[in-house]
């Protein structure tokens, strides 16, 4: 397991490395087979200047290498989201309020990541500038040809899986940050959508849309939000079993491949053995949304004078989506917003006896790049059946993380697989503003399950 961040931090203050020193690393780790297509701008030469500045050993961060997804403003740079279409936007004036919260707590910031264009999707393909392949499933013990890294944070969540970054910085509409977390077996928390700004990103739904973070560790995500949202994290030590857990029988554990089941029943079971009490609860059923939800016509409403210029540009799964966008009348998507309110309340009703909630991140293993990958054009019978199996797929690597989003709520995703298995992740997670308890938690969660 590479060391997180914390533990490099300590080191450093023993002076058993230097902040350049790890910089190196990371930087040796981003240039590596196995971060191909994870980086679409590499930014050694300023995190090196940034790694050595006086001081900067002291900073929650030391110096230590941070990845940025490609749709943050850095000033000096243009800010392309994935996309070709925006090849000619003029460069960022300024850092966005996440990247400057990371610098100013000493990251040496080591390049902008691939993403999927426009974070329109949870599989995490991207046909302009590759896609990265998840790391367990191509370089690590387990055999077999490349699988999805999960989107939309693609990038984000390869540089820290294979130790080029110790945080991805990321976002989240429905679970780009966990997704990823998951088919990588890393750590990603979505933190409640209001405490850390947006500004300076590159929207893709105004409603849902969340700035946050992947880590190597429960205690370095803790770290990371408190950089990100400029607030402490009200820490506990309470034992698992002084917090009333639940595990949601509806929708969650629905069509679980054979993997995430096993991962997911052996680490309830750990819990359980381990003092956690957990009931088995039915949620109300999922709000009713019209075709993709709040994204579509919210990202219509910022794309539309851009798909006029540079719609040809555009990865074609992407522009349908984002076009459905421009059928949804304005009564109905006031009824959606209402609609989300008294479905949010009927949801805590239920859920605020409990401190958290327990669920599989995504329903499956990581599929096969080969399956998803984008239309070639040579061959129009492999190119439909590539787009109806990425439109399934997508769907399932959705469908949990989503209802977090929904709900304005907050969740994290660590890993709960075992050796020889492919990655699997276990969301933990609640409503609005209940993010420390969320955090405490899963580093309860956590330490059980490296026992």
């Amino acid at each position: 397991m590479l060391p997180d961040l914390i533990a490099t931090r300590e080191q450093l203050r023993d002076g058993a490395t230097t902040a350049p020193a790890e910089l190196e690393r990371c930087i040796d780790a981003a240039q590596a087979a196995s971060n191909t297509h994870s980086f679409v701008r590499t930014l050694f030469d300023e995190a090196r200047t940034t790694a050595v500045q006086p001081g900067v050993a002291q900073l929650p961060l030391a110096g230590l290498a941070v990845s940025v997804k490609d749709l943050f403003d850095i000033a000096g740079q243009p800010t392309p989201a994935g996309s070709t279409a925006l090849a000619d936007a003029p460069a960022a004036a300024e850092d966005c309020p996440a990247v400057a919260r990371l610098r100013a707590a000493g990251a040496s910031l080591i390049g902008r990541t691939n993403m999927v264009e426009f974070a329109f999707s949870g599989v995490g393909v991207n046909p302009h500038y590759g896609t990265p392949a998840a790391w367990d499933a191509r370089f690590g013990a387990l055999p077999g040809a490349p699988r999805v890294p999960g989107g939309s944070s693609s990038g984000a969540g390869v540089s820290v899986a294979t130790g080029a970054a110790f945080i991805g910085l990321g976002s989240d509409t429905g679970g780009s940050i966990r997704i990823p977390a998951a088919l990588n077996g890393i750590v990603g928390f979505k933190n409640t959508a209001r405490l850390v700004p947006t500004a300076g990103a590159v929207p893709l739904s105004t409603t849902l849309d969340t700035a946050c973070a992947m880590t190597r560790t429960v205690r370095d995500a803790i770290v990371a939000h408190e950089v990100l949202a400029a607030r402490r994290v009200t820490r506990s030590l309470a034992p698992l079993s002084q917090y009333r857990l639940a595990v949601p029988s509806t929708l969650f554990l629905d069509g679980l491949d054979a993997t995430v089941a096993r991962a997911f029943e052996r680490s309830v079971e750990a819990l359980r053995q381990a003092g956690a009490h957990i009931d088995t609860i039915a949620l109300p059923a999922v709000l009713e949304q019209p075709a993709y939800g709040f994204a579509a016509p919210e990202a219509y409403a910022w794309h539309r004078e851009l798909l006029q210029r540079t719609g040809d540009r555009y990865d074609p799964r992407v522009r349908m989506r984002i076009e459905k966008g421009a059928t949804l009348m304005a009564w109905e998507y006031i009824d959606l917003l209402q609609a989300r309110q008294q479905w949010i309340a009927r949801m805590l009703a239920v859920m605020e006896r409990y401190d958290a909630l327990l669920s599989p991140t995504v329903p499956i293993v990581a599929p096969l790049l080969a399956d998803v990958a984008p239309a070639d054009g040579v061959n129009k019978a492999q190119d439909a059946a590539r787009d109806a199996e990425f439109f399934r797929v997508n769907n399932l690597l959705l469908r949990n993380t989503s209802v977090v989003n929904l709900l304005d709520g907050c969740a994290l995703s660590l890993p709960c697989h075992v050796q020889g298995e492919l990655p699997v992740g276990l969301m933990v997670w609640h409503g609005a503003l209940r993010d420390d308890t969320v955090l405490n938690i899963s580093l309860q969660i956590e330490q059980t399950l490296q026992k």
